[in-house]
């Protein structure tokens, strides 16, 4: 912070807000990757269904793309 650069100070004042939550990670063992990678799809989804007519038909595309659904049935060989 005793820099006269004012991009070092940005830096460090964006790493002194952001500290207690980048340290969580250490002490946890925990990210958000996964929730991450599930937006990431069904921001994907969401585009390619632009021209479904309901929610309803877009919602369901969404859970049969994210649920991994077993399609066989149980009796099957």
């Amino acid at each position: 912070m005793r820099s006269r650069l004012d991009p070092v100070n940005k830096v460090a004042r964006m790493l002194k807000r952001h500290l207690e939550s980048s340290l969580s990670y250490f002490r946890h063992h925990i990210t958000n990757a996964t929730t991450e990678g599930f937006s990431s799809r069904i921001q994907s989804i969401k585009s390619a269904v632009r021209g479904f007519r309901s929610f309803k038909n877009s919602r369901l595309r969404i859970l049969f793309y994210c649920g991994k659904l077993e399609l066989m049935p149980e009796d099957c060989h």
